[in-house]
């Protein structure tokens, strides 16, 4: 994908939380590009220094990286989030790649230390 074309996504829903005592929402989304799939890009606040400063991905279907499924609960859907599986998108690991970041509405203010975490060596 060439760096000046946009890659648009659709929110589908909300997924809210605690982390510890502190609630928090994530968007997800539909993809509109190649193939599209569910998708759920965030940044917490571990990005200043223990993971990538972009933000990581939880899931993205079109790559294989499935949510556990949704299940009822009442009149509410309920899925499954395992940060354990969040990982760095392709962008982090290559200049030439463009990826798709977390938006605002995705950006924690709180710490998540689970999952992939930065892989290039502090050379300061």
């Amino acid at each position: 994908m060439d760096a000046r074309e946009s890659m648009t996504m659709t929110t589908i829903g909300v997924v809210r939380f605690t982390v510890g005592e502190t609630p928090v929402e994530l968007s997800v989304y539909w993809l509109n590009i190649y193939g599209g799939g569910l998708f759920l890009p965030f940044r917490d606040a571990t990005y200043t220094s223990e993971t990538y400063g972009a933000g990581r991905y939880l899931f993205d279907t079109i790559k294989g990286s499935d949510p556990v499924p949704f299940t009822h609960a009442q009149d509410e859907k309920q899925i499954m989030l395992d940060f354990n599986y969040a990982y760095n998108p392709s962008c982090s690991y290559n200049d030439r790649w463009v990826c798709p970041l977390a938006p605002t509405e995705n950006r924690l203010d709180v710490l998540i230390p689970a999952g992939e975490k930065n892989y290039k060596e502090d050379r300061s």
